[in-house]
């Protein structure tokens, strides 16, 4: 690329690099996309772009530490190749020096704002989901620290993998009602109501997660709600936000929900919590099932809802109990009865499988999808978000 040419922050490589940046992706993962930008070097280009539409831009935002680090691996390299630094650069990193003292950076940096741009690829205008111009810019704020307690304010790659599922499969969700357990940051339901659910309903069972979560539901001009109405059905606009411990609550208290997609990101982890999260999952799938006349013919043919991304074969751990078939997973996507889809991790195969014991125990069936509903690559210039390792099941009543 030749020094002289102007970025286009709405086209890659440079939307790639700018997106990077909003979403605080590590500073070697934005230098890799600078290089990019630059034919392989931090050019006088690059430079000027990041100067331009990176950190005067982002100034101010609560991420000053995270730009401060930024620079630094910036500047840094530019020097260690002999190249010139724009003046514009040092200034500022020299006003980070003086403001900001690194026994405060880990502080500062408790709760930031990221700010996640799904990219929708060129020719994806006959999706619902699909914005103009091509992206759905979603501000959240969250925590650095998975650790320490801070767990439901951090974004974990299965709530990006349910986003990005949402937005590449948005006939599924819409006009449905959609409960989701375990909400943490209140991703997935900003995307539930970007496609149109009938109505969303967010729940946690930690109290400054749940606060935290209407923040974000209100950064994204959504307005919450605590208590059942009629305007959350009403009103797409309307998020419900609810309390749920799943330990503690009641199934009288769920009866008033009754949802036709139950959904789940990265909540099977913790084998002493599974007894109460399969409860609920029984619960709610079960109440909507009693009112829901089930039909064994005259199903849509699968291929109707199966739009995104083809059918993929995906590579199975050694799971117990567990239907893998392509032609058992399309019955269920089809199916008019109500449905869960639980994206996880696998970190631990003995805590799943304790999870799969449970559901077979509560006459759920769980299906493996993750070769079926394939979601678009909404986050390429993600690099810290690996899709590879996220596997995708639905749970429905035997």
């Amino acid at each position: 690329m030749a020094d002289q040419e102007v970025l286009d922050p709405a086209a890659p490589p440079a939307l790639h690099l700018l997106s990077a940046f909003l979403a605080t992706e590590p500073g070697e993962s934005i230098l890799s996309l600078a290089r990019a930008c630059g034919g392989g070097s931090l050019t006088e280009t690059v430079q000027r772009f990041v100067w331009d539409h990176l950190l005067k831009t982002a100034d101010g935002n609560g991420c000053a530490p995270y730009m401060k680090k930024f620079l630094k691996k910036l500047i840094m390299e530019i020097e260690s190749n002999h190249g010139n630094v724009l003046d514009e650069l040092y200034e500022q990193y020299a006003s980070y020096m003086t403001s900001l003292k690194e026994d405060n950076i880990v502080k500062e940096n408790a709760r930031v704002c990221k700010c996640l741009s799904f990219l929708f690829p060129s020719g994806c205008s006959e999706l619902q989901s699909c914005a103009r111009p091509r992206k759905v810019i979603v501000p959240l704020q969250c925590s650095l620290n998975m650790l320490e307690g801070d767990t439901g304010c951090s974004i974990w790659p299965s709530s990006l993998f349910l986003s990005e599922l949402i937005l590449s499969f948005p006939d599924i969700f819409s006009e449905k009602s959609c409960f989701e357990v375990g909400s943490g940051v209140g991703l997935v339901g900003i995307c539930l109501a970007h496609v149109k659910a009938s109505k969303v309903i967010l729940s946690d069972g930690d109290l400054s997660t749940l606060a935290n979560m209407k923040l974000n539901l209100e950064m994204n001009q959504l307005n919450t709600e605590t208590t059942l109405s009629e305007t959350t059905s009403e009103n797409p606009r309307v998020v419900k936000c609810i309390h749920l411990p799943w330990e503690s609550v009641s199934e009288s208290e769920l009866q008033d929900y009754m949802p036709d997609i139950i959904l789940g990101a990265d909540v099977i982890y913790d084998p002493s919590c599974l007894p109460h999260l399969v409860r609920v999952l029984a619960i709610l799938l079960k109440m909507k099932s009693s009112f829901t006349k089930k039909s064994e013919e005259g199903c849509e043919n699968p291929s109707n809802h199966i739009k995104a991304n083809g059918v993929s074969q995906g590579k199975d751990p050694h799971l117990n109990g567990l239907d893998r078939s392509n032609s058992y997973a399309n019955s269920v996507i089809s199916s008019t009865g109500p449905m869960a889809y639980v994206a996880t991790v696998i970190r631990n195969i003995d805590t799943f499988n304790y999870f799969l014991e449970l559901a077979n125990q509560a006459d759920l069936t769980v299906a493996d999808l993750t070769g079926v509903m394939r979601p678009l690559d909404l986050l390429p210039y993600m690099h810290s978000y690996d899709r590879s390792t996220i596997r995708l099941f639905s749970l429905s009543c035997k």
